[in-house]
């Protein structure tokens, strides 16, 4: 039998921390609504990490720098014409500079909607907060 400890809950971040990382993802989702793509690439740390799944169930890693970010952005984005979003997101904050958020959406592309979970590690940098890990299931195709 394997012994266990408790592992301590993580930085109890304020209640002015956690709404600065809310409207950050507020002034993100204006970004892409707008399908400003370069300004959305603006807001990331990279090399970006991207994790997601393939059809067969494992695990796809890999990274991501500015020109193929953009290249997908172009192509998920960019693509969709008028696009909205309803999300709830629920920030579980490691550190004062390291916030993990799980996003729950509903993204209307094209006049269908379709429901998203997804995962976003930000890190606080001199610039302010950036994206830096992308976590979603059944992206492999555009990785």
């Amino acid at each position: 039998m394997m012994e266990t400890e408790q592992v301590p809950a993580g930085y109890d971040a304020s209640g002015a921390e956690v709404a600065e990382v809310l409207a950050w993802f507020e002034r993100y989702d204006a970004l892409v609504a707008a399908g400003d793509l370069e300004a959305m690439a603006d807001v990331a740390h990279f090399p970006l990490n991207e994790v997601t799944d393939d059809a067969a169930g494992h695990a796809v890693v890999g990274p991501c720098d500015r020109e193929r970010f953009l290249a997908q952005m172009r192509e998920t984005v960019g693509s969709a014409g008028e696009v909205s979003s309803r999300s709830t997101r629920h920030p579980v904050f490691l550190s004062a500079a390291l916030v993990f958020v799980v996003t729950d959406s509903v993204i209307t592309a094209g006049g269908e909607d379709h429901h998203l979970r997804y995962g976003d590690l930000l890190v606080r940098t001199e610039d302010g907060w950036k994206f830096q890990t992308m976590v979603a299931g059944g992206w492999a195709g555009q990785m």
